[in-house]
């Protein structure tokens, strides 16, 4: 019995090693940045980096590590605890004080990582009396918190607001008590937005709740990077915001609820992620809290400008050689090539080339719609992203994507 587990765990990643879908972890031997060391067919080589979700750049900036070692410092590598046993620190309170203030809301809470906050949402928040209305291109952690739920599930199609208004009148008419509206603010894999001024007016029309993942949007978009519902002009209208620390703001770990105070009370008493996971450790705390104040300032502006630059110079670029975008202004860029093998082929000419990028193939994305997710930061420089564009177009030729 046992032997015929093992054959079956065999046999699925030899379908798909076929298949093409292998993820690869390649390691890095440096720092993350702009520019990275990685080791490359038996030799050390540095390569610039389209992959990675360091936005703002802060990965590495000498201010964030040098508060991530002054926190460790102070206050000790870990806190062997949950935070209402012992595991509260004033730094942790620092913290959701800070990213509250930084977005608008009155309260916030840590979880160790995005993928906890949205799962701690809707359990805690919503009863079998209940209604949760999701997008189809939803983030796998709010599709897995929704699940957790006793709520009433609905789900509309990605930009279809006469399918959500559809939802919103079922769930109504169903009984539901409470509806919650819930969308990424920025779809990861395809780098567009939700339409959040008009779920707005939806959620009014229906008395409804939003509630938003800005992930890849805290930092950088909207008004001093304050998100998606800055952005649109709606954050008052925004219920909850979930994101991380792991991606513009320092590129560590840890997420987080930002809400009402009472919602964030309600939160801290009954979300099962956050009472059962250890405490964000002290250095993550402090690396956040130095990202929060560049990125809250006339530098992060700049940065935010660079980095708007730079994904409209390498859209650009990319459209001009004849590839295959999905439109849109965030320094998401997806290159869409369909099929995985091939994918797979252009990510190791683009390493040739000098350039890390990552294929996306099933399950990450549907079948038939693998890509190269190439992400933009800050940090890279002009002449950065003109040298990746000639790298492209190098790779490209050589799979054979481009003629």
């Amino acid at each position: 019995m046992r032997n015929g587990f093992y054959a079956k765990v065999d046999a699925a990643l030899a379908e798909i090693a076929v298949a093409g879908l292998t993820k690869v972890e390649r390691v890095l031997l440096s720092p993350q940045s702009g520019l990275v060391t990685v080791e490359y067919n038996g030799a050390k080589r540095q390569v610039l980096n389209l992959c990675a979700n360091n936005y703002l750049g802060l990965a590495n900036d000498p201010r964030v590590v040098a508060a991530a070692i002054e926190a460790t410092g102070t206050w000790g590598a870990g806190l062997a605890s949950v935070r209402f046993i012992c595991g509260t620190q004033s730094i942790h309170k620092e913290l959701e004080a800070s990213i509250a203030s930084y977005l608008g809301y009155e309260d916030a809470i840590l979880f160790a990582a995005a993928f906890d906050a949205n799962g701690g949402v809707f359990e805690t928040l919503l009863g079998e009396e209940d209604a949760v209305i999701s997008d189809s291109l939803n983030h796998a952690s709010i599709i897995d918190g929704v699940r957790l739920s006793k709520a009433m599930r609905y789900r509309f199609a990605n930009k279809d607001m006469n399918a959500l208004e559809e939802c919103l009148v079922k769930a109504r008419g169903q009984g539901a008590k409470t509806i919650l509206i819930v969308t990424d603010g920025v779809f990861s894999m395809d780098g567009s937005l939700a339409e959040l001024d008009e779920m707005a007016d939806l959620a009014d029309k229906h008395d409804a709740l939003i509630m938003v993942d800005d992930c890849h949007a805290t930092g950088f978009v909207g008004p001093n990077g304050a998100g998606t519902g800055a952005l649109f002009g709606v954050r008052d209208k925004i219920d909850i915001v979930t994101g991380t620390f792991g991606k513009a703001l320092g590129g560590a770990m840890g997420g987080f609820i930002a809400a009402r105070a009472s919602v964030v009370a309600l939160l801290r008493q009954r979300a099962r992620p956050y009472l059962f996971s250890n405490a964000l450790p002290p250095a993550v705390c402090g690396a956040s809290l130095e990202a929060i104040k560049i990125a809250d300032s006339v530098e992060g502006d700049q940065r935010r400008r660079q980095l708007m630059e730079n994904a409209a110079r390498f859209r650009t670029g990319l459209a001009e050689l004849g590839f295959d975008l999905l439109p849109g202004s965030h320094p998401i860029i997806p290159v869409m090539l369909h099929d995985a093998h091939k994918t797979a082929l252009m990510a190791r000419k683009l390493m040739d080339e000098g350039v890390y990028t990552t294929a996306f193939s099933y399950p990450v994305v549907p079948h038939g719609l693998a890509r190269i997710r190439t992400q933009m930061s800050a940090s890279l420089s002009s002449t950065d992203i003109d040298t990746a564009i000639t790298a492209f177009a190098a790779a490209g030729r050589s799979a054979g994507v481009l003629t």
